[in-house]
């Protein structure tokens, strides 16, 4: 019985080993999106990856036939999403301040508030369908491809800095 307990660990450590080995760096992408820090210093995504994983590894047995990335990508959308509701009170509701040490893709979704970027990076990032977005956020259809558009034009089209300053001329 012992014996047979310690194989079924083993076996369940070797193929959860195996499916972080080929998910985790895509997962930490996506967080590193979600968290809009830089790809080389990326604490809140790290962290956001190891809770999001550590809770797919405690159902691993309990999947039976479910995909275990889409229920590391679920955890990882919640909990950024609950860390997002505490950070700024409300997931929405504040746009935080663009970071100046972020890179590329990274400093553009700065621009963009938490909700904003979770549903863009669900949607267009790791391809989730509108429904089951927004089943996993509890919003309705509608709101999570409104939410998506404004997120997109955003991005597209940012808004405008102040006009340059003009020098005063002085006749001589």
């Amino acid at each position: 019985m012992r014996e047979r307990r310690a194989f079924q660990n083993a076996r369940r450590a070797r193929e959860f080993e195996a499916f972080v080995a080929g998910a985790a760096g895509r997962l930490l992408h996506a967080a590193t999106l979600l968290t809009a820090e830089p790809p080389n210093a990326n604490p809140r995504a790290r962290r956001l990856l190891t809770l999001a994983l550590a809770h797919t590894y405690a159902s691993w047995d309990r999947l039976r036939g479910e995909d275990p990335y889409d229920r590391a990508r679920q955890q990882l959308a919640v909990r950024f999403a609950r860390g997002a509701w505490h950070q700024y009170g409300a997931l929405g509701r504040s746009r935080p301040s663009p970071s100046p040490s972020g890179a590329g893709a990274v400093a553009v979704l700065a621009r963009l508030t938490p909700q904003e970027r979770l549903i863009l990076v669900l949607r267009m990032y790791e391809g989730v369908a509108e429904e089951q977005t927004a089943a996993l956020l509890g919003l309705p259809v509608e709101r999570v491809r409104a939410i998506c558009a404004r997120a997109m034009t955003t991005l597209l089209h940012p808004p405008r800095g102040p006009a340059p300053t003009m020098a005063k001329v002085v006749p001589s």
